[in-house]
């Protein structure tokens, strides 16, 4: 019984031994001197490379971001571009760091695949494009309809759902790549097209006229879009977590690009308008930088690099971009919206 146990404590020694001599995924990017982060294969205002190669995007922004909280360095990033099909495979694998892909946080992706969803990025829902020859109003009224659609998406499902719901005989279409869903739309061989709100917008950018095209006023359901990790590293869920949060707590306390300097200027002199959190997360007091395997400057450097949430969404969907995308639900929680970051302290 003793040799039993010895050999049974040995086992769980050599376990704890190999686990432990894993290194992590903070160690990993370290080591290889740059994040490699999985992004879509191309969706204006949320990652996509323009004709230099360059990326850009809500999400391209995010992947920016966290490679400035380990490197202090923006461009220290590979962007790995990945289908619908491809995304958590090559994540499970080791193949990317991380996603910031448009990917839709729901319990089966969380819990099925070994995988965690560490905050949101984008709240959002999903809708439906037609043209406005069609003459439709409304998504109740595409009775018979065959709609283009992305398979093996969250998307696919939800329209399963929302046709059987409403006994509406849809005919759905599939592709593998989103361009080809909104190509066939496009040619008219769709009658109607479906994804997240914000993608239909985004897509309809590329159409050959964008202004014939309609995204109807019906969202059949909820789209919490965010970052993705490896389950079990609870460290760099962490980083990943805390780089979105940091551009929240910015844009609450009015810290921008411009003016970052001359805030941690002012707290780091302790006159007494000091804001005790400002300087927690500038780094300006206390340590906390290092409790996550960082500098204690880090959420200064991510902010002087992308700027606070408010200027991330205005420069890549907002208003003025071709997008033209209200706040919304990603308006900060003290605006009516459902962007809230929990206190750095």
């Amino acid at each position: 019984m003793n040799y039993f146990r010895l050999a049974v404590a040995g086992a769980a020694l050599t376990v704890g031994l190999a686990a432990a001599a894993q290194a992590t995924t903070l160690e990993t990017v370290k080591q290889r001197g740059k994040l490699v982060c999985g992004v879509t294969t191309g969706l204006a205002g949320f990652g996509a490379p323009n004709d230099q190669g360059q990326w850009s995007g809500l999400d391209i922004d995010l992947c920016k971001g966290v490679a400035t909280a380990v490197f202090g360095d923006p461009t220290k990033v590979e962007y790995k571009p990945l289908n619908a099909e491809q995304r958590f495979t090559a994540l499970q694998s080791g193949e990317v760091d991380m996603l910031a892909r448009n990917s839709t946080w729901t319990l089966h992706r969380d819990t099925g695949l070994g995988l965690d969803f560490v905050t949101v990025n984008f709240y959002d829902g999903q809708g439906f494009m037609v043209k406005k020859e069609l003459g439709v109003k409304s998504a109740l009224e595409l009775k018979g309809a065959t709609v283009c659609v992305q398979e093996g998406t969250s998307t696919e499902k939800n329209l399963g759902d929302f046709d059987k719901v409403n006994n509406l005989g849809m005919k759905p279409v599939k592709f593998k790549e989103n361009d080809q869903a909104r190509g066939t739309y496009d040619e008219g061989r769709c009658d109607a097209y479906t994804t997240d709100a914000s993608g239909l917008a985004a897509e309809r950018t590329a159409l050959k006229n964008p202004d014939d095209n309609i995204i109807l006023p019906e969202i059949i359901s909820k789209e919490p879009l965010g970052p993705v990790v490896r389950h079990g590293d609870n460290q760099w869920g962490d980083i990943v977590r805390w780089t979105h949060y940091v551009t929240l707590i910015a844009e609450e306390k009015g810290i921008t690009q411009a003016n970052i300097d001359e805030v941690k200027s002012k707290n780091a002199a302790g006159t007494e308008s000091a804001d005790p959190e400002i300087q927690r997360m500038l780094g300006i007091t206390d340590k906390l930088g290092e409790e996550m395997g960082l500098t204690n400057d880090w959420a200064y450097n991510v902010i002087k690099a992308v700027g606070n949430y408010g200027e991330i969404f205005d420069r890549n969907v907002g208003p003025k971009t071709p997008l033209r995308l209200e706040r919304g639900l990603n308006a900060l929680w003290t605006k009516g919206g459902l962007q809230y970051a929990p206190p750095y302290n």
